[in-house]
């Protein structure tokens, strides 16, 4: 009987949960937080538990997310502000020439939204897309679907943009860990879905942007230097400072002051926050920002930052209630004694909130709070549970339709029609999850 209690909680916990989102366009904070609720009542917790495991699992949560999302919202800021994003994509576009004009706008896509939010790459760089077109008289998705692959695929997979951190901390995996993986996995999905699956959903015919002014060639080569030095700094700080931390835990090296001064510098909180201040001063104040500017984009990024850090936290509250009311433990044992895979769950789950709701963060931290609570008590190694956080990444791309932003985001700068778009950025998102699920599959088959 309790356990029926407990299966009941779950799946009308979910289904409450998209009938918020979906029905009655509740806030996702909202929805996340009433829907953990939900499963703490009906999985038979009392009222003091329920209270606490919502303190528990929104506290440690935004422990470490809310700090990342923060400091990048400010950083991905600056970037956009100073001009940065189109200065590397020129760059690329003028050493690739218009023959690899593809290949630099999925390579900008990829590396640009390390820094920033998936939408603001958009608007940031579809100028760029429309007047390329204009120029090689081709159908604009013939580079529209490169960049965008490149912004989807780094948005979703690699950290320190959010939704990779948010999944990294419910699960326990390690940012270094996740960036290699996910550069691993991201970089030849991008490359297979943006640059030859995407040809066969390219029409023909030519596309002309009428308004559209021709691209300039010129860009400031000071600042793609800067950009490339700034972006690749806390990613290197990361990497190093969580290669010989892991070394001297497993014994490899010997612990020391100079590995304790490395994994302090190279933890997210220190190496973002230096990035951050870089790009204040030399994005910012060297090119002519006055102090008010700077404060006002750093005040502006913090917008849109704070909805993704409290939908972040009510992800760690479902997580805890799942913890709480054992509905994680039920869900492992039943696992263990089937062939099903954890990866597969985590895929599925995160695939099936994505279709029915459309935000990608609400499946992946719905996605994220199940799983966890599964995972809780096997014994997983880091690559283990850096593969199932990809998994989860893989399952929030698929079939972006009507109900996603993002899709009307790319209807509108598209200048598409609701079929043409689904018959183009639907169908591409759905081939970067799939393609990307069946890669990490099979890696995780095999370590």
């Amino acid at each position: 009987m309790e356990e029926l209690q407990l299966i009941f909680a779950i799946i009308s916990g979910i289904a409450l949960l998209l009938f918020l989102i979906i029905k009655l366009k509740l806030n996702a904070f909202l929805s996340l937080l009433t829907a953990s609720i939900w499963v703490g009542l009906w999985g038979g917790l009392s009222p003091a538990i329920i209270l606490q495991s919502i303190s528990k699992g929104m506290g440690d949560t935004l422990a470490f997310v809310a700090t990342i999302v923060g400091l990048g919202a400010i950083f991905g800021a600056i970037l956009e502000h100073s001009g940065g994003a189109q200065a590397l994509a020129k760059f690329l576009l003028k050493k690739g020439g218009e023959t690899k004009s593809r290949l630099a706008l999925l390579i900008t896509g990829f590396i640009v939204c390390i820094a920033v939010f998936f939408d603001v790459g958009i608007i940031i760089l579809f100028p760029l897309v429309k007047a390329l077109t204009n120029r090689v008289k081709k159908n604009v998705l013939a580079f529209a679907l490169p960049l965008l692959t490149g912004l989807a695929v780094t948005h979703s997979f690699i950290p320190p943009t959010p939704g990779p951190v948010a999944v990294a901390d419910i699960l326990k995996v390690d940012l270094g860990y996740a960036i290699v993986v996910g550069l691993i996995i991201g970089l030849p999905v991008a490359l297979i879905c943006g640059l030859w699956l995407s040809k066969y959903i390219t029409p023909a015919e030519v596309t002309n942007f009428e308004d559209e002014k021709e691209m300039t060639e010129e860009y400031d080569t000071s600042l793609v230097k800067l950009i490339f030095l700034i972006l690749g700094l806390p990613i290197g700080l990361i990497l190093v400072g969580s290669l010989f931390n892991t070394l001297a835990l497993e014994g490899i090296i010997a612990q020391s002051k100079w590995v304790e001064i490395l994994a302090f510098i190279g933890h997210p909180f220190v190496s973002l926050l230096l990035a951050t201040l870089l790009a204040l001063y030399f994005l910012g104040t060297k090119r002519g920002l006055t102090r008010q500017e700077l404060f006002d984009v750093s005040n502006r990024s913090l917008s849109p930052a704070g909805s993704i850090i409290l939908i972040t936290g009510a992800g760690g509250v479902l997580k805890q209630m799942m913890i709480s009311t054992g509905i994680g433990e039920m869900i492992a044992a039943s696992m263990q004694n089937s062939s099903f895979s954890i990866v597969l769950l985590a895929y599925l789950v995160s695939a099936l909130v994505r279709i029915m709701q459309g935000s990608a963060t609400v499946a992946m931290l719905t996605a994220a709070g199940i799983v966890a609570a599964v995972i809780i008590d096997m014994d997983l190694a880091m690559i283990d549970k850096t593969l199932i956080m990809m998994a989860i990444a893989a399952g929030s791309i698929i079939l972006s339709h009507v109900n996603d932003s993002g899709f009307w985001l790319v209807n509108r700068y598209l200048n598409q029609s609701v079929q043409q778009t689904l018959k183009s950025w639907t169908i591409q998102s759905t081939m970067i999850s799939v393609t990307s699920f069946v890669l990490i599959f099979l890696i995780y088959q095999f370590v």
